[in-house]
C-alpha cells in the first residue's frame, strides 16, 4: 500500500511539473509573437496561433514524457522532478531559439504571420520545428 501511495504522490508531482513547464511554455511563444495568444485563440479563433501553440505543447510533452522516462530508474523522486524540469526548460528553449532562427531566415515574419487571421503556411514550418526539436531532444535523453 506504501508503495501505491508513494507512486500516486509522485504521478502528482511530476504532473504539476509538466503543466508548469507547459504554462511556461505558452507564456514564452505569447512573449514572441505579437497580440495576446489569449485573444488571438479564444476570440478570433486564430488558426496560426492555434497550429503553433498546439505543437509547442506537443514538443514541450514529449521532452517532459522523456525525461520523466529518463530520470525514472536511475534518481530518486526529487533529482527526477528536477531533472524533467531542467529538461522541459531546455525544450522551450530551443524551440524559441527555433522559433526567432526561422524568423531571422525566412523573407517575412512568421511572429507577424502568427497574429495575421489569414492562415499561412509558414507556420507550419515554425509548428513542425518545434515538434522536430522536441523529438530530437527526447532522444537525447533516452
Amino acid at each position: 500500500m506504501n508503495e501505491i501511495l508513494f507512486n500516486a504522490l509522485a504521478t502528482l508531482a511530476y504532473g504539476g511539473v509538466g503543466t508548469l513547464i507547459l504554462v511556461v511554455g505558452y507564456l514564452l511563444i505569447d512573449l514572441l509573437t505579437p497580440g495576446k495568444l489569449h485573444k488571438l485563440i479564444w476570440e478570433e479563433r486564430n488558426t496560426n496561433a492555434v497550429i503553433l501553440v498546439s505543437a509547442n505543447t506537443l514538443g514541450a510533452a514529449i521532452v517532459i514524457t522523456s525525461a520523466i522516462l529518463a530520470s525514472e530508474s536511475e534518481m530518486g523522486l526529487g533529482a527526477g522532478l528536477i531533472s524533467t524540469a531542467v529538461y522541459g526548460l531546455i525544450g522551450l528553449g530551443v524551440m524559441a531559439l527555433s522559433f526567432l532562427v526561422i524568423d531571422l531566415l525566412i523573407p517575412a515574419k512568421i511572429a507577424h504571420m502568427i497574429s495575421d487571421s489569414e492562415p499561412h503556411p509558414a507556420t507550419w514550418v515554425s509548428a513542425s520545428a518545434h515538434v522536430a526539436i522536441a523529438l530530437v531532444l527526447a532522444a537525447a535523453l533516452t
